[in-house]
């Protein structure tokens, strides 16, 4: 169960990353390009912490689909971008894939 908590902290740390490379402006604004730094080393940390245990075409796949629901809302709540119909399909079956591959695939099993 730790582990998948190490995973959860990676895929906020990389929205929060990922969020504030868009704020940082290509870099020319300290703080949020101190939270780039900060982020992704967190993120990227916790993620090799999830490695030990769960399979990383797993972990990739929920770090994925997760942080593009997570970066998707960020982006529409904090950017004001907009998200059509086909954008909330594609996302939709993102993750319906993450939740097929963790409930019903072997390849999950730790």
């Amino acid at each position: 169960m730790k582990n998948w908590l190490f995973l959860a902290i990676a895929i906020v740390a990389e929205t929060i990353a990922t969020s504030a490379l868009k704020a940082s402006d290509g870099f020319s604004r300290l703080w949020p390009s101190v939270a780039v730094v900060v982020g992704y080393g967190v993120a990227f940390y916790c993620l090799s912490l999830t490695l030990r245990s769960i399979p990383v075409g797993i972990a990739y796949a929920v770090w994925s689909g997760v942080g593009i629901m997570l970066i998707s809302l960020v982006g529409w709540l904090v950017y004001g971008q907009k998200l059509d119909a086909p954008a909330l399909v594609g996302m939709g079956l993102i993750v319906a894939g993450v939740v097929v591959m963790n409930v019903f695939s072997k390849s999950a099993a730790h």
